[in-house]
């Protein structure tokens, strides 16, 4: 079996622990660090990292990681090892904030630097000390601030391991995308580590759906893996996505949306209204596709221009 040596610390086969990985300092002088929690089972098999936090204000992918440690999930493996990391970026966490303090994004930041930016350093941390040991991956994130996420897996299209791996999870929606620049998927595809990164709800805020969704399905995964006892559970046939695209604001003013994500539409359809403030002008929000909503914007107050429907097409049902 393959050694875990984390921070000198060695993990045996059989062997639980949790473990500070230091990052830095506030201005304070308290030490910042990364708590990963690594479980091996004395049977070979994959090693599996579960992260949450990579952005410090996309609360349920931390709260997915977090309850499946407080519910035991990871003692008593049939194979395998997992390394269960809730909250990589912890200064975004603490200032409620995507970024860390210097503006910047660790997800943009990969593979990292130890002589860089607060971001950079961060994300070096977890490429040194964690990816190497890592066979597979499952990175939960949450949407954006006032946008809504419907559950979705993604995954890069070329990568047929992840493609099979994301069909297992079974979220409602499963969206190839590319790879993006300096990010941990594409850190983990040159690596050639199979990562799946979920998506679901909205930032700072608990999706009760999402955090369901997100829980069984990374049982369901681990099950097909062989890590976990009992077969995967059922689940209703999900959407693989192709395209998106955003359909934008054709007018600033008071928008309220009338179809959410999640929704099956129709080219022409009315989804939503942007009213202007004197009660004069209403002016409607009209899909230009046949598609699904796998994404809406919350915020009752736009400009022209402004993302209000993430919208899904070239779609396979029933997968």
């Amino acid at each position: 079996m393959k050694e875990i040596i984390i921070n000198k610390h060695r993990i045996e086969p059989g062997e639980n622990a949790s473990i500070a990985i230091n990052v830095g300092r506030l201005p304070s002088d308290t030490k910042i660090n990364i708590e990963a929690h690594i479980f091996r089972s004395e049977n070979p098999g994959p090693t599996v990292l579960i992260l949450g936090g990579v952005h410090g204000d996309e609360i349920n992918g931390i709260e997915i990681v977090r309850r499946s440690l407080e519910g035991n999930t990871f003692y008593n493996l049939l194979k395998g090892d997992i390394i269960a990391i809730p909250l990589l970026n912890v200064y975004g966490f603490i200032n409620f904030s995507r970024e860390v303090p210097d503006g910047k994004d660790v997800n943009r930041s990969f593979p990292g630097s130890t002589t860089g930016s607060l971001a950079s350093r961060v994300a070096r941390s977890l490429t040194k000390k964690i990816l190497p040991y890592a066979d597979i991956g499952m990175d939960f994130h949450t949407g954006g601030a006032t946008r809504y996420n419907y559950p979705q897996i993604r995954y890069t299209r070329t990568d047929k391991e992840s493609e099979a791996l994301g069909k297992v999870f079974g979220a409602p929606f499963i969206l190839q995308k590319p790879l993006i620049t300096k990010s941990l998927r594409k850190t983990a595809r040159i690596q050639k580590i199979p990562m799946l990164v979920f998506e679901g709800g909205e930032a700072l805020r608990f999706d009760g759906y999402s955090i369901d969704v997100g829980l069984k399905g990374m049982h369901r995964v681990l099950q097909h893996l062989g890590m976990l006892e009992g077969e995967p559970a059922p689940k209703k046939p999900s959407v693989l996505i192709k395209k998106t695209l955003w359909l934008r604001a054709p007018y600033s003013g008071l928008f309220t949306w009338s179809r959410s994500s999640g929704a099956k539409i129709r080219k022409g359809e009315r989804l939503g209204t942007i009213n202007d403030l004197a009660g004069l002008k209403s002016i409607a929000v009209v899909s230009n596709r046949d598609g699904y909503i796998v994404g809406h914007n919350n915020t009752p107050v736009v400009n022209q221009g402004d993302a209000l429907f993430h919208i899904g097409y070239e779609y396979e049902e029933g997968i």
